[in-house]
């Protein structure tokens, strides 16, 4: 059975990507600097490549944070996984590979560290990346799910309705959040289509009003990507419940 709305049993502030300003982005070196720094909540993103086989990625594209050309879905996995996703961020970064995300999360789960999966498919993938990221986290944390112990299953995100509407269909016990950088008017029939938990939007377009609406509606609010503390607390007063961060410099996991 799906986890009805209410409050956020989560940790209040995440790891943007793992290690934020300070480690490349969705790579297993981010995810060490953050463990450095005491946090033991993340997020990250997901992808599909050719084969099937999900990769911690944001970009459809290579070039950014991974070395070569083409889209993610040109190469398989095991081809994604030999590439430099590091040296873009720093000669001593340089070699790090694309993690694949059952071994991302693997090692997430053996270090304690609670996740927000962001389901980011490339273009006309939603739905396999939806099913497919949701089964794997079903399997992962079966134990915990069977146990009631919702608060260490990590929870799916995504910008897109059919990923999450997929993920509702072939794996409804893991928890999903809505995306949306903007409320739009229809934001609560939105969430209620795919059984959300919460909202996850960006805080530079939140009102006090819209905070408001959300929470009295039962929905946990998540902002993303707050780099302030200033702006954080005062999000907080808003009725936000969580955020994430690229300043893991500036935050402390347990920033009130």
């Amino acid at each position: 059975m799906a986890t009805l709305p209410g409050s956020w049993p989560y940790p209040r502030v995440l790891a943007h990507r793992g290690g934020g300003t300070l480690a490349p982005e969705n790579t297993l070196a981010g995810m060490r600097e953050g463990l450095r720094r005491g946090y033991r909540a993340i997020e990250y993103d997901i992808m599909l490549a050719r084969d099937g086989v999900p990769v911690v990625l944001h970009d459809p594209y290579l070039g950014r944070t991974v070395a070569g050309s083409g889209k993610v879905v040109d190469y398989d996995a095991s081809e994604l996984a030999l590439l430099d996703a590091g040296g873009w961020f720093a000669r001593k970064f340089e070699g790090e590979p694309v993690p694949l995300f059952v071994e991302f999360a693997q090692y997430c789960k053996a270090h304690g560290v609670w996740m927000n999966m962001e389901i980011k498919p490339a273009p006309g993938y939603d739905i396999e990346t939806g099913g497919t990221v949701a089964r794997i986290a079903a399997a992962l944390f079966a134990e915990d799910i069977a146990a009631g112990d919702m608060a260490a299953v990590p929870l799916l995100s995504s910008f897109s309705m059919l990923a999450l509407a997929s993920a509702r269909d072939l794996a409804p016990q893991v928890p999903r959040a809505c995306l949306m950088s903007e409320l739009a008017p229809d934001w609560e029939r939105r969430a209620r289509e795919v059984e959300a938990i919460a909202i996850h939007t960006n805080h530079k377009h939140l009102t006090p009003q819209l905070a408001q609406e959300v929470r009295a509606a039962g929905y946990g609010l998540f902002c993303y990507t707050v780099n302030e503390p200033r702006r954080a607390r005062e999000l907080l007063s808003w009725g936000v419940e969580a955020f994430c961060t690229d300043r893991i410099d500036l935050f402390k996991p347990d920033f009130s």
